[in-house]
């Protein structure tokens, strides 16, 4: 049984645990997405979203303690820089984990993990859906062009025979 047992060791002592999650913290954090296996997106999702809440709030002792995690000067500097700004409004939930399909070697799972703020198809994909227009206004549109296209045709015939 696995009673209050909540870390995933990803088969790894904790010194390899800790090392590996702070460089795919840092990598997602210069990258904006990576691919990876779904446990250790997992794993990583709550490594990395308290450091973009401490993030938020750019004094020197929270940007110490987000470098003691990630232990790359780039990273850290990249997460108070570009990424704190951009998810200042939003309460939580900075990372997206999508499934992409298994891995051909030994069939593991394979996700792809970013950013939400960060992932210009999902913010395009969703100004469009604010656009969509049903097929009976586009059918109202049609009939109403041809028929502001009539009298701009007379008009320009009916200035013709004043000129002259």
């Amino acid at each position: 049984m696995r009673h209050n047992r909540a870390v995933n060791h990803l088969g790894r002592q904790s010194g390899h645990r800790k090392a590996m999650l702070a460089n795919m913290a840092s990598s997602l954090i210069l990258k904006k997405r990576i691919t990876t296996t779904e446990a250790k997106a997992k794993a990583l999702k709550p490594y990395l979203e308290p450091l973009v809440t401490k993030s938020k709030e750019d004094t020197t002792h929270s940007r110490r303690v987000v470098f003691s995690y990630l232990k790359d000067k780039e990273a850290t500097a990249e997460l108070f820089r570009t990424i704190a700004p951009k998810v200042a409004d939003r309460p939580g939930g900075y990372l997206r984990i999508l499934h992409t399909g298994f891995r051909q070697g030994d069939a593991a799972e394979m996700v792809l993990v970013e950013f939400v703020d960060f992932n210009e198809a999902a913010l395009a994909s969703g100004k469009k859906e604010a656009k969509k227009t049903t097929r009976r206004s586009r059918a109202k549109k049609a009939e109403a062009a041809p028929a502001a296209e009539a009298p701009a045709a007379e008009a320009p015939a009916a200035e013709a025979p004043a000129a002259e």
